[in-house]
């Protein structure tokens, strides 16, 4: 079973020489440079799939002063970032990671009610005014992310009424996935809810094949273990999923978007809508 224990602080900032050496492991998307003695972060790519797209979307000057006060962080799986209440230190952009937000119904079990990507960011919540954490949220998928700490990315909103528009709007997205979930959860079968959830993980990870156990599965959704088991039969049955001692190949993308419920499409929809 795939441990919950809390790994606060545990994100690992990169220095100057691991920037580089990173940079060449990684597909590069930015570059550092040395200018006024200071390193400056610069895109190498504007193509918002190699990027977090709020970032990206942002015209030329607004995204070079929010890159400068970035740094590119790992993230560690199952990594704890934020507890409801506690004071925000820190925003996250994810590059090539995901996020889920979850809400705790009791000390064994929590409920997700949010997944975060490329598409958008941890903290926006700081365009309010407020900041504090609403949600518990933790890393699903590892990866690449950029980090700014809240004093920044205030100022930064205070200097830009673009960023600020921007944020407001993501913020509506997220309310509407919020409600969007809670619907979800209290009326749609989990055989559609685990399909949805697969699309969406699919969609953050950018990828058709991902390991996730069933105990985490069940953990997410907030359903018995048996139910999870009974739904990815179903779904693998019909060779829309491969199954196979926590690795999950999606097969069939179409398929598994006719078996999800409405609510994935709706999510999709809203994004698109707002944010263009």
């Amino acid at each position: 079973m795939c441990g919950l224990a809390d790994r606060r602080n545990q994100t690992h900032i990169l220095s100057s020489t691991d920037k580089r050496r990173v940079q060449r492991r990684m597909t590069p998307i930015c570059q550092w440079r040395f200018i006024s003695n200071k390193w400056s972060f610069t895109l190498l790519n504007s193509d918002s799939q190699q990027i977090n797209h709020l970032i990206a979307d942002l015209p030329v000057l607004e995204k070079q002063r929010l890159l400068n006060q970035c740094e590119p962080v790992e993230m560690i799986f199952n990594e704890t970032l934020t507890e409801p209440g506690d004071p925000l230190q820190y925003a996250w952009f994810p590059t090539h990671c995901f996020i889920s937000l979850t809400v705790p119904i009791d000390a064994q079990s929590n409920l997700e009610v949010g997944l975060i990507g490329n598409e958008g960011m941890l903290g926006n919540t700081l365009v309010l005014g407020v900041t504090a954490a609403p949600l518990h949220a933790l890393v699903q998928g590892a990866g690449q992310a950029l980090r700014i700490p809240v004093a920044n990315l205030q100022q930064q909103i205070k200097q830009s009424p673009i960023l600020e528009a921007m944020l407001k709007k993501y913020l509506y997205v997220t309310l509407v996935q919020l409600s969007q979930t809670a619907g979800c959860t209290r009326f749609h079968l989990v055989e559609a809810r685990l399909a949805r959830w697969l699309l969406m993980t699919r969609d953050r990870a950018e990828s058709n094949e991902f390991r996730i156990t069933q105990e985490f599965l069940a953990y997410m959704l907030g359903v018995r273990r048996v139910g999870i088991t009974r739904a990815a039969t179903a779904l693998h049955q019909r060779q829309l999923i491969n199954y196979h001692r926590g690795n999950i190949s999606i097969l069939d993308v179409e398929g598994l978007e006719a078996s999800a419920c409405s609510c994935y499409q709706i999510d999709k929809q809203t994004y698109k809508r707002i944010m263009q």
